[in-house]
């Protein structure tokens, strides 16, 4: 055997292997490599806009929540406006009913005034007619008259 016919063949199998391979089986591997790398760069592309709307998200919520305390803040704002609002005529409607209540007493106590000065003068009244009645029974003397009106100031 001829070492240079041996290797002369095996260099020509090894140049129709290598043909073989870029022929067929390198352009698939290729294709597979660059549809792998063009998934990958979407997913790096999709997870960086996923990343920036995380970032939106976040900000908005923020704001959201913002807003929303803002609001809390108007409504508890509103809500102490209107009970001040509630309390303040709670407490006129209370003054005037007092006032009321007041002058309704004072024109009861008056009225009762009135009356008992009224009974009052019919009662010194009838004692002074009593007295009268009485001095004019007796003798019209001067101790006698004395004793009688002494007992009706007493009486009075």
């Amino acid at each position: 055997m001829n070492m240079n016919l041996t290797l002369l063949g095996q260099a020509i199998s090894f140049a129709i292997f290598v043909w073989f391979c870029m022929k067929y089986v390198w352009p698939p591997i290729l294709q597979a490599l660059e549809d792998r790398e063009a998934k990958i760069a979407d997913g790096l592309a999709a997870a960086e806009r996923g990343k920036q709307e995380l970032e939106q998200a976040a900000q908005g919520k923020e704001e959201a929540l913002r807003e929303g305390r803002d609001k809390a803040q108007e409504f508890i704002t509103q809500a102490q406006k209107r009970s001040d609002e509630i309390v303040e005529a709670a407490k006129v409607t209370a003054r005037e009913e007092a006032e009321r209540i007041k002058l309704a007493a004072q024109a009861e106590i008056e009225q009762n005034q009135n009356q008992a000065r009224e009974a009052l003068r019919l009662e010194v009244g009838k004692l002074a007619l009593a007295g009268a009645e009485q001095v004019l029974m007796r003798e019209v003397d001067e101790s006698a008259h004395r004793d009688v009106l002494a007992k009706l100031s007493a009486e009075l």
